[in-house]
């Protein structure tokens, strides 16, 4: 059962937390966790490519030449895809890029990225995050003090109070637990997670 330090937000250790071996200790799938990240990715894409097609573009309504006599190829349209200001052949058309991953495999890749931070180091449980008000600069202090620039800040619920202060800074991003996903663990240097945090994720994953 993988034991890491538990910090306060002035960075210093206040003991340790058990983390579930099925959660946070399991052997990393790499492949799993790829297709997690394109399948993230993917869904993140437009996809509003668009090109007219030959019944989409205007004019060539009219022969250009003569059938026959003028020694060229015999054409019927100036807009056919070989001509200059022509239609697209097979070209982009508006579509969605996003595709579904099985249940279990989504959850063997989350399970993989967490025990990827577990077994780098790069997990930093926090006793408690809480805000009396916005204050980014209360924010930087606590990230600094946990030794965590570009990070992964996880609450058990949704805290708008830590989400306003830690939004703007350039690398942090502010989650709750049940938003997590493999590419912000992975993208991220390291992961602040909250105790309570910890308890929802395997009471999720577990």
């Amino acid at each position: 059962m993988p034991k890491v330090a538990m910090y306060n937000t002035e960075g210093g250790q206040v003991g340790e937390i058990d983390l579930k071996e099925e959660v946070f200790g399991i052997e990393v799938n790499e492949t799993v966790m790829h297709k997690a990240v394109v399948q993230y990715l993917a869904s993140l894409r437009r996809g509003t490519a668009s090109v007219k097609s030959r019944g989409e573009v205007r004019g060539g309504g009219r022969k250009p030449f003569r059938q026959k006599g003028t020694g060229r190829a015999r054409a019927g349209t100036t807009r056919s895809p070989i001509w200059r200001g022509g239609s697209i052949v097979f070209g982009p058309q508006p579509r969605s890029y996003s595709f579904r991953l099985p249940k279990k495999m989504r959850r063997l890749a989350l399970k993989s990225a967490l025990s990827t931070k577990v077994e780098a180091g790069e997990i930093v449980v926090v006793e408690e995050l809480a805000f009396s008000e916005p204050k980014t600069k209360e924010m930087v202090k606590v990230l600094k003090a946990l030794n965590a620039n570009k990070a992964l800040v996880v609450t058990a619920d949704k805290n708008e109070n830590v989400v306003k202060s830690a939004r703007n800074i350039e690398g942090v991003k502010p989650l709750e637990a049940t938003g997590i996903n493999v590419y912000d663990i992975l993208n991220h240097d390291k992961l602040v997670i909250t105790k309570d945090a910890v308890a929802k994720v395997e009471e999720v994953l577990a």
